[in-house]
């Protein structure tokens, strides 16, 4: 994996061929619950997407849903043109994948951890190890490669874990909360070495997050879901323009010069205080900080 220095945001997808992702009528049930109802959704290959939504939207459902760690019918959900149901292997094949769980042991040095997943996602014996050294290297870590991962910072882990996800090279990659409970700091550096793999391979990234900013800067396009359904679709300049143009039409505007809407307004818009009750932890922490936070947010979220 050779990585460019980042030129910026590409926001110029390439549209060729299949969809990165298509859900189609995509739904889930816990029992009498139904997390995920009636999604349809199409993510271009080579675009930066984020899902949004309060805890208990149904994001992480559909995350698991998409990396078939939810069994689902055929033709609900396909990636880069193959069934999740039907195609179960192939689709891992083609996925990086850091959740809200934990993944990094913290026993193992942070090569170890990377050099496990290579294993898990069938890397070739004979890549294994300048694959292990790239996907370190892509995010910072490599002087780091060789402490153990229970010594790393919040935000280091993350970028080990996003390591992890990368040593396979994956044509899209699913980032469930990336950043949860690190700090301004850290969060800017996760971003930054995602935005630096993305535009040196093409990659697809698909994110779940909280944090309004980040999505405002770095997706390409946003889907706001609230009660299981995505309530809006669209770049997050053409999301704000829609609230202006709703306000407009509903007489909300006010006399005066109008303030700009921001994201978190067309979110508050569609899904009315839910953000009052995310999880939000504003504390870089260590790995025991990470895991207590990632435990807290599978619960809610």
């Amino acid at each position: 994996m050779t990585v460019a220095e980042p030129a910026g945001h590409d926001r110029r997808p390439d549209l060729s061929g299949p969809d990165a992702l298509r859900c189609t009528g995509l739904r889930y049930y816990f029992g009498s619950t139904r997390a995920v109802d009636g999604v349809d959704l199409e993510v271009r290959p080579g675009e930066v997407f984020g899902l949004l939504g309060p805890n208990g939207a149904g994001k992480t459902t559909a995350i698991r849903a998409i990396t078939t760690l939810l069994p689902v019918p055929p033709g609900m959900v396909e990636v880069f043109g193959h069934d999740c149901a039907r195609e179960r292997m192939a689709v891992r094949r083609l996925l990086g994948y850091v959740p809200q769980q934990l993944s990094a042991d913290s026993g193992l040095t942070g090569r170890e951890n990377v050099a496990l997943f290579a294993r898990v996602f069938d890397v070739p014996r004979r890549e294994r190890a300048a694959r292990v050294a790239a996907a370190l290297a892509a995010v910072g870590l490599t002087e780091s490669a060789d402490r153990l991962a229970g010594t790393y910072s919040g935000g280091m882990v993350r970028r080990l874990e996003l390591a992890q996800a990368l040593v396979s090279a994956p044509r899209l990659l699913i980032l469930d909360e990336p950043t949860i409970g690190l700090d301004p700091i850290a969060r800017t550096s996760v971003w930054e070495h995602i935005t630096r793999v993305r535009v040196a391979t093409g990659m697809t990234v698909l994110v779940t997050t909280h944090y309004m900013d980040e999505a405002e800067q770095n997706c390409d396009r946003v889907a706001l879901m609230h009660r299981g359904r995505i309530r809006a679709v669209g770049s997050p300049e053409e999301l704000r323009a829609g609230l202006v143009r709703a306000r407009r039409s509903t007489g909300a505007a006010t006399d005066g010069p109008p303030t700009a809407p921001t994201l978190e307004d067309v979110f508050r818009h569609y899904a009315g205080s839910g953000l009052d009750g995310r999880e939000s932890t504003e504390d870089g922490g260590d790995f025991r900080d990470v895991r207590r936070t990632r435990r807290t947010a599978s619960r809610v979220g």
